[in-house]
């Protein structure tokens, strides 16, 4: 699950517990809402973390080697 449905289902479910006042037999609403907003929770930490190892650091002591270039002098040679 990437990020943004992550983000959706937490909206998702705040719009379920506090938004709605609709009532279906069998079915708590409210609660159907905080499960979605625990699962997108859930994920959004799940993918920082994944996010956080893939991060490639270079090291610093990396050396810059820049290459020479000798010309011939005048035009046409």
């Amino acid at each position: 699950m990437s990020l943004g449905g992550c983000i959706i289902l937490i909206a998702a479910g705040a719009v379920l517990t506090f938004a709605t006042d609709w009532h279906m037999k069998g079915v708590n609403l409210d609660l159907v809402g905080i499960i979605f907003m625990i699962v997108g929770l859930i994920g959004v930490v799940t993918f920082s973390s994944i996010a956080r190892r893939r991060r490639v650091v270079m090291p610093p002591s990396t050396p810059v080697i820049e290459e020479e270039r000798h010309h011939r002098g005048g035009y046409g040679v």
